[in-house]
């Protein structure tokens, strides 16, 4: 966790040393994580998780601040997980790679439940917003540098400005779990995978790294 996420987390009221004080703040964070997800942020109280932990609401207080500190807890050292896939562009068939991808990063943003969060959270937390938006700022510098390197080696279209193409790339993925609300229908990331792909390569490279057996040196 860098220096920027320890501080959205702040200091705690009471780091517990034994075994039952570390299970009780363990049942409050599994508690606001689950309230969280069902209600949003904006309507869960602190009482509320206290309550659902089943321990009273001085409870609560004897181990975070707030619910604030409570959900970035939840989300320390999970900043990275929220980022799209940063794909090897030299793999054989990059299609399938990249739907793999783009399929387990949904599966993973599920799985946290923060399909409901998240926007509520950049609304709201400013400080979460910038952490966010470096977070993003650095994956899209190593998602352009693998890019790049392709470039180099005659993979890509000649004539894209790479960094628009890293952009596009970008707001494609983060949007595609998007799809069914926006167009009506599940999102298929093959065919998300494939737009990506032919964003950034020509139709003869595709089939060129499709027939190799073995991954292009990165």
């Amino acid at each position: 966790m860098s220096d920027r996420e320890d501080q959205l987390v702040g200091e705690f009221p009471l780091i517990p040393k034994q075994e039952r004080a570390q299970q009780k703040r363990d049942l409050l964070l599994k508690s606001g994580h689950e309230l969280f997800i069902l209600k949003g942020y904006e309507h869960t109280t602190a009482k509320e998780i206290a309550a659902h932990a089943g321990v009273a609401t001085g409870t609560f207080y004897r181990y975070f601040s707030d619910k604030r500190q409570l959900l970035m807890s939840l989300l320390e050292n999970q900043i990275e997980m929220l980022m799209p896939p940063e794909p090897n562009w030299g793999v054989k068939d990059p299609e399938s790679t990249l739907a793999s991808l783009l399929e387990a990063h949904d599966s993973r943003i599920k799985e946290m439940g923060m399909q409901r969060l998240l926007p509520e959270l950049l609304a709201k937390d400013t400080e979460f917003a910038e952490v966010l938006a470096a977070a993003k700022r650095k994956i899209f510098t190593r998602i352009l540098s693998g890019l790049t390197k392709a470039y180099e080696k005659g993979l890509t279209w000649k004539d894209l400005d790479l960094n628009t193409v890293t952009w596009s790339l970008m707001t494609l993925a983060e949007q595609a779990p998007d799809k069914m609300k926006q167009c009506g229908n599940v999102t298929d990331y093959r065919e998300v995978a494939k737009v990506i792909c032919r964003l950034i390569f020509p139709p003869e490279e595709i089939k060129k790294l499709q027939s190799v057996d073995t991954e292009v040196e990165q």
